[in-house]
C-alpha cells in the first residue's frame, strides 16, 4: 500500500492522547474488536469488566495536547505516510472518510466525519472508560473510533495475523463500517443481546467487514477532496491477503481455539474466519455497499 506523496495529510480528523491519563466513566464494553476481546475473555475466563481494563471512573490528570502536536508536526505528506505507521494510520482515516463522505453524497445522503482517537493505557468515551486491553473500538455515544497503535503488535503476535500496513487498514476501516452503520441506523440491530452464528451480532460485524471490503475496492480511485487526487496510488494483491488474513485472524472460531481449545458457535459475536474473509471479499470484488446486507 503507498500514498501519494505530494497529498497532504488532514491530521483534524485523529485526536492524539497517546501518553495522558484521562478521567473515566461509567464502565461498558465497546464495539468492534474490543467487544468481541472483551466478552471472549469474559465468557471464557469469567473475568469481569474491571479485569478487562474497563473502570468505572478513577481520579487522573486532564490529557495534555502535546501528542497532538506532535501528530500534526510529522504527518504532513503521503511521504510520512508511506514511512511513518501513526501517519500512515492518519492517512487510511482520510482515505477512508472521503470514500464515505462520496459515496454518500452519491446516494443522496449526508456523511458525518468521525475522527479516531490514538490513545495509550486508558482513554475516557461516552461508552465508558475502556484500558488498551480492549482492543480497536467505535463508540456510537460520541461517534468516534479508539485505537492504540499497539494492538497492530498484538494482531500478529497474539492472533496470528501475518501483519503488513494493510492489515492495520482492514482494521480501521472495519471500525469506521460501524460508524456507516450507526449513521445509517442498523448499528443497532446488535444491541439485543443474543449471540451465536446467525445473531445480529455477528451480521453487524460481517457487513462492517464487507463496508471495509467496499472501501478497499475503491482505495486507489478515491480522489483526495482537496487535490482531486487519489492519496492511496497503489493497493496489491499482496495487500488484500494480508487483510484477509487479519480478517481471518479475528474469526470468532479462530479466536476459541486459540484461547480455550474448542469452538463453541452459540457464543459467537463476529463470526467465522472463514465468513469475515467472505465478507470483505464480497465488499472488495463488487465495491457495492448494496450488495453487503447480511441480514438477508
Amino acid at each position: 500500500m503507498q500514498f501519494d506523496d505530494d497529498a497532504d495529510l488532514d491530521t483534524s480528523e485523529v485526536q492524539d492522547v497517546r501518553g495522558s491519563r484521562i478521567p473515566g466513566g461509567r464502565a461498558t464494553v465497546g464495539g468492534g474488536l474490543a467487544g468481541l476481546i472483551a466478552l471472549l475473555l469474559g465468557l471464557f475466563f469469567g473475568v469481569g469488566p474491571d479485569n478487562l481494563g474497563l473502570s468505572s471512573g478513577s481520579d487522573s490528570p486532564a490529557a495534555t495536547a502535546s501528542s497532538l502536536a506532535q501528530v500534526q508536526s510529522s504527518c504532513r505528506t503521503g511521504q510520512d505516510a508511506n514511512t511513518k505507521e501513526d501517519c500512515r494510520i492518519v492517512a487510511v482515516v482520510n482515505s477512508v472518510q472521503d470514500f464515505w463522505a462520496q459515496e454518500f453524497r452519491r446516494r443522496n445522503g449526508t456523511y458525518t466525519r468521525s475522527p479516531t482517537v490514538f490513545f495509550s493505557g486508558q482513554v475516557a468515551t461516552a461508552c465508558g472508560t475502556a484500558t488498551s486491553a480492549v482492543g480497536p473500538f467505535y463508540c456510537p455515544g460520541d461517534r468516534k473510533v479508539y485505537l492504540d497503535l499497539g494492538f497492530f503488535d498484538e494482531l500478529r503476535t497474539k492472533f496470528g495475523s501475518s501483519g503488513g500496513p494493510f492489515a492495520q487498514a482492514y482494521v480501521v476501516a472495519h471500525e469506521y463500517g460501524h460508524h456507516v452503520q450507526d449513521l445509517m441506523g442498523t448499528l443497532s440491530r446488535s444491541q439485543d443481546g443474543r449471540t451465536g452464528a446467525n445473531s445480529n451480532a455477528v451480521r453487524v460485524e460481517l457487513q462492517a467487514d464487507c463496508y471495509a471490503g467496499v472501501w478497499a475496492h475503491h482505495a486507489t480511485t478515491t480522489k483526495d477532496e482537496s487535490t482531486g487526487r487519489p492519496l492511496i496510488t497503489s493497493l496489491t494483491e499482496a495487500d488484500i491477503r494480508d487483510g484477509l488474513d487479519a480478517a481471518a485472524a479475528v474469526g470468532d472460531d479462530r479466536i476459541q481455539e486459540r484461547f480455550q481449545g474448542r469452538v463453541t458457535p452459540e457464543t459467537w459475536t463476529h463470526g467465522s474466519a472463514a465468513q469475515r474473509q467472505q465478507w470483505f471479499h464480497q465488499g472488495y470484488r463488487t465495491g457495492d455497499m448494496a450488495q453487503c446486507n447480511t441480514f438477508r
